[in-house]
C-alpha cells in the first residue's frame, strides 16, 4: 500500500491508532538529549518529537549505567515514570505531538509508560532499534527484532493501555526479515513504524507495502534530496536524528516535506 497522499486522505484510510501531525517531520530520540526542552527547541519545524529513549526497569537501567561509564549520554532519573510524566506535562499546550521512546526487558513497564502517554495524548514508542551490546543483553533494542513474538507482546501491552503505539526499527540486521517483523507489529496494534533505513533506503517501500501503519522514515534526512527519496518510497513522514538541534537543517527538511505534500504527490 502506497501511503503518500494528503492528510485528509490518510485519515480516511487509516485506523484510529494512526497519528495526525503537521508538519510531517519528526525529531527522533537521541539518548540523554531528547527531553522537553529539546523538543521545544525543534519547533516550529517538527510535528512530533520522540523523547528518550528512557530505560524503564532495572535490567535496562543497569545497561544505561554501563553505557554512561563509557561516556554515552543516557537519561537515568530516579524514577523513569515520573520523568515521563514531568516531560509530557512540560509539553502540554505546545503545537506538536509528543512521543516517548522506551526500553524495557519485559512488557509490563511498557504498559505502565503507555498509560502515562495515553493520559497526555502522547505516542508510546517501543525501542526495537538500539544496537549497543549492553542494551541488547538486557533484552531491549534490536534484540526484539530477532524475537517478533516478544515484540508483539510489547506492542499489545502498550496498545491495551490506550496509547498510540510506535515501534522504532532498524534495517540491515542479519537474519531479520524487517517487512515481516513490521507486519507482525502492525497486526499487534502498532499504528506507527519508525524505520531507520541505515544504508538501504528502499527498505521503506518494503515496509510500506507490507503494512497499513503510518511509516516514518529515518536516517540521513538532511535536505530536499533525502526527503524526496523517502517520500517517493511511500513514507508518510520523515524524521531527523542528530541534526535535530540544528534549525537550518530542520527548516530545509520541513520545507521539502511541505512542498512534496502540497504538490502533485497527493491523493486525488
Amino acid at each position: 500500500m502506497n501511503h503518500s497522499g494528503a492528510s485528509e486522505a490518510i485519515q480516511n484510510d487509516r485506523r484510529d491508532t494512526h497519528p495526525s501531525f503537521e508538519p510531517r517531520v519528526a525529531a527522533a530520540s537521541l539518548s540523554g538529549q531528547s527531553d522537553a526542552n529539546w523538543a521545544k527547541g525543534a519547533l516550529p519545524h517538527v510535528g512530533v518529537a520522540f523523547l528518550g529513549g528512557i530505560a524503564l526497569d532495572e535490567p535496562t537501567r543497569e545497561a544505561a549505567r554501563e553505557l554512561v561509564e563509557r561516556d554515552r549520554d543516557e537519561f537515568l532519573p530516579a524514577d523513569p515514570f515520573d520523568w515521563i510524566d514531568e516531560q509530557l506535562a512540560s509539553l502540554a499546550g505546545e503545537p506538536l505531538l509528543p512521543a516517548v521512546n522506551v526500553r524495557a526487558a519485559t512488557p509490563d513497564p511498557v504498559a505502565r509508560a503507555a498509560e502515562i502517554c495515553a493520559d497526555y495524548g502522547a505516542v508510546l514508542e517501543v525501542n526495537a532499534h538500539c544496537r549497543q551490546p549492553e542494551l541488547c543483553a538486557s533484552g531491549t533494542g534490536e534484540t526484539l527484532l530477532r524475537d517478533p513474538d516478544r515484540l508483539v507482546t510489547y506492542v499489545e501491552a502498550a496498545s491495551a493501555a490506550g496509547a498510540t503505539v510506535s515501534v522504532k526499527v532498524r534495517a540491515e540486521l542479519d537474519g531479520v526479515d524487517l517487512p515481516h517483523v513490521a507486519r507482525r507489529a502492525d497486526a499487534a496494534g502498532a499504528g506507527v513504524l519508525h524505520v531507520d533505513a541505515m544504508d538501504t533506503e528502499s527498505i521503506v517501500a518494503n515496509v510500506v507495502n507490507e503494512t497499513d501503519a503510518f511509516v516514518i522514515a529515518n536516517n540521513e534526512v538532511r535536505d530536499e534530496a533525502s526527503v524526496r527519496e523517502y517520500l517517493e518510497y511511500g513514507a508518510d513522514a520523515v524524521s531527523v536524528g542528530r541534526p535535530s538541534t540544528e534549525p537550518a537543517v530542520l527548516e530545509r527538511v520541513r520545507t521539502a516535506t511541505a512542498q512534496w505534500f502540497d504538490a502533485e504527490h497527493v491523493a486525488p
